[in-house]
């Protein structure tokens, strides 16, 4: 006869033991590995390049390749010795760094280099929209490329990290440009920018009260200037009178007080940034032939248009032309004169972006996890998604947000 047991059911007896249950662990995603190319800049004086070796070292000790054309950062004063010590991949052609999965470069890529990526990769670049042309919007399309112009990228508090940090650069750099030529040497009014004691202070004029116009404003403060600062945005008015104080003079963007401002103005700078990819004209032709002789007009948006009627494109080589006994500087790229400053400043936002976008599973799904990187698309996946450059050019587009919606 089988013994019943006395035992009461859920309840156990301190003689019984527990059975360790199996566990699965939980594996995390793994981060995404990133294969970034840097090939060596061919646009006129372009000296800056996309990363310096201690960004290159950053990213390659968190497992990614960099394949960087041989010579790429000579003209930042960076040797490949430093970027292989760095961890970088030392390639002989463009091609092999155009094939990698991430493209970096600081200018636009020509129509050529291109057609040496591969379908369906990614560029990170400028874009400049007032040097682009269809053909270029083309090939990208045609390759099926996903273009980022870092110029619209935005950080998470809306503001763009790498427009402001070259404005910076640019807003600071003006006045000692304007400084260089307003001396006998180059033939200017033969005058210090700012003043010393008995002699009135020179008279500084800036169209623009963004990044640009408030370094400028602060290195011509520290010279002594008289400045005088236009713009047709208060609140932009009002932020650079609080952040420089008492020093400078403000006024909204008139015909009649520009035309006045601009005959007593020993030095002029141009940096109105062009809204939804226009330009417009603030500084006529008739405007400047009003001006001193021997006056400086500098014209940093240039790159987008330029906001004076008598603008050209201009090089480092050959920086500046005379017209109606003005001096013109109307180079694209200032910073590219400080070359291992601006890279350094480039390499500082793009090391944590792409870190972080790896930490994400790569660039494509970093775009679609983070609007302010999104904000820098122009083309995804072969399709324009930039309105502004469809108004351009007459093209087609697509919203961006409906092809990302579409995926899901």
């Amino acid at each position: 006869m089988t013994e019943k047991s006395t035992k009461s059911p859920g309840i156990f007896t301190p003689s019984e033991s527990y059975i360790t249950q199996e566990k699965l662990l939980e594996i995390k995603p793994q981060k995404g590995k990133l294969i970034i190319g840097i090939p060596r800049e061919t646009a006129l004086q372009e000296n800056r390049v996309a990363l310096t070796p201690e960004g290159v070292k950053v990213l390659s000790l968190n497992g990614h390749r960099i394949v960087l054309e041989t010579g790429a950062g000579l003209t930042s004063k960076f040797s490949d010795r430093e970027y292989s010590e760095a961890g970088a991949q030392i390639v002989y052609s463009a091609k092999e760094a155009l094939e990698a999965e991430v493209v970096l470069k600081v200018e636009p890529p020509t129509i050529a280099e291109i057609e040496m990526m591969k379908h369906g990769h990614t560029l990170i670049s400028a874009m400049q929209m007032g040097n682009l042309n269809g053909n270029y919007l083309d090939a990208l399309s045609r390759k099926k490329i996903t273009a980022i112009a870092y110029e619209l990228i935005q950080d998470k508090v809306g503001g763009m990290p790498l427009v402001r940090a070259m404005s910076e650069i640019a807003g600071g750099m003006s006045m000692l440009i304007a400084s260089e030529y307003l001396s006998n040497v180059k033939s200017g009014q033969g005058i210090i920018v700012g003043g010393i004691t008995g002699v009135p202070p020179t008279n500084v004029l800036i169209i623009g009260a963004g990044t640009v116009g408030e370094f400028a404003a602060r290195a011509a403060l520290g010279l002594g200037a008289e400045i005088r600062v236009f713009d047709n945005h208060l609140y932009k008015l009002r932020r650079i009178r609080h952040l420089l104080g008492q020093g400078i003079s403000t006024s909204t963007i008139d015909a009649i007080n520009l035309g006045k401002a601009i005959r007593e103005a020993d030095i002029v700078v141009a940096a109105l940034r062009a809204e939804k990819g226009r330009n417009r004209i603030v500084i006529t032709e008739e405007m400047v032939a009003s001006m001193k002789p021997g006056s400086i007009m500098i014209d940093v948006g240039i790159d987008q248009g330029g906001c004076v009627e008598t603008s050209e494109l201009t090089t480092h080589e050959k920086p500046v032309y005379v017209k109606y006994d003005v001096i013109h500087y109307c180079v694209p790229n200032i910073a590219s004169r400080v070359a291992r400053t601006a890279t350094t400043v480039i390499s500082n936002i793009f090391a944590p972006i792409l870190l972080q976008a790896a930490d994400n599973g790569g660039i494509n799904e970093f775009i679609h996890t983070h609007k302010w990187f999104m904000k820098g698309i122009y083309i995804y996946k072969g399709t324009l998604t930039y309105e502004p450059l469809a108004q351009k050019f007459n093209m087609r587009f697509k919203d961006l947000s409906l092809l990302l919606a579409a995926r899901y």
